[in-house]
C-alpha cells in the first residue's frame, strides 16, 4: 500500500493512495479515509460521470454523517450538502447510506 502526505488548507494528514479516482474528487477521499471514514463511492461529477456534482457515498451508523461532516469543515473541503441515501434493489428500499456532496471548484 502506497502512502502520500495531503496538505489541504496548512492542515496535513497522512493518507493511503488509492488509484483510479477520479482526480476531482481524488484528494477529498483520501482525507475522508485518513480521518477513518468508510467510503464506498466517489464521483468528481460532471457531464458523463456518474454524478452532478462531486460526490462521495460512504457508511456508517446516524452519527457517522455527522463525523463526517465535521472531518470536511475541519479540512476546509466545499461541502453542499449531507444527506441520508437509499438506494432501491429489486423494488426494496436498501439503506439508508451517506452522501456528501461538494461544490465543484
Amino acid at each position: 500500500m502506497q502512502y502520500t502526505v495531503v496538505k489541504f488548507f496548512g492542515i496535513m494528514c497522512l493518507t493511503k493512495k488509492i488509484n483510479n479516482l477520479d482526480k476531482g474528487i481524488a484528494k477529498y477521499v483520501e482525507i475522508m479515509l485518513a480521518e477513518g471514514v468508510e467510503t464506498y463511492e466517489s464521483c468528481e461529477g460532471g457531464k458523463g460521470h456518474a454524478y452532478p456534482e462531486p460526490t462521495i457515498r460512504f457508511h456508517g451508523s446516524c452519527a457517522e454523517g455527522f463525523r463526517a461532516l465535521s472531518v470536511a469543515l475541519t479540512f476546509k473541503l466545499p461541502v453542499f450538502a449531507l444527506r441520508r441515501v437509499w438506494d432501491i434493489q429489486d423494488l426494496q428500499p436498501v439503506g439508508p447510506t451517506w452522501e456528501m456532496v461538494f461544490i465543484k471548484p
